[in-house]
């Protein structure tokens, strides 16, 4: 191989892969109901707006990590 496509190979190994998690889809909720208030939508494309919010809060719900319990501790009497 020559040092061009060595390059080549270390720079596409080291790229990160770009990717979306739970935090960017609560964000994406979050604009979505503050631009709503601030009436950024007209009335005809509110429907379609709110659809897609609320599809990505039924993902969240869906996904969400389970709480984890706080093992209680026991009195001793």
């Amino acid at each position: 191989m020559s040092e061009v496509e060595n390059n080549e190979v270390e720079e596409a190994v080291e790229a990160p892969v770009p990717g979306i998690g739970l935090q960017d889809i609560a964000a994406c909720v979050q604009i979505i109901d503050i631009v709503t208030k601030r009436g950024a939508f007209e009335g005809s494309e509110l429907a379609d707006v709110g659809t897609v919010r609320n599809r990505l809060s039924a993902f969240l719900d869906a996904n969400k990590p389970p709480e984890t319990e706080e093992p209680k501790e026991e009195e001793e009497a």
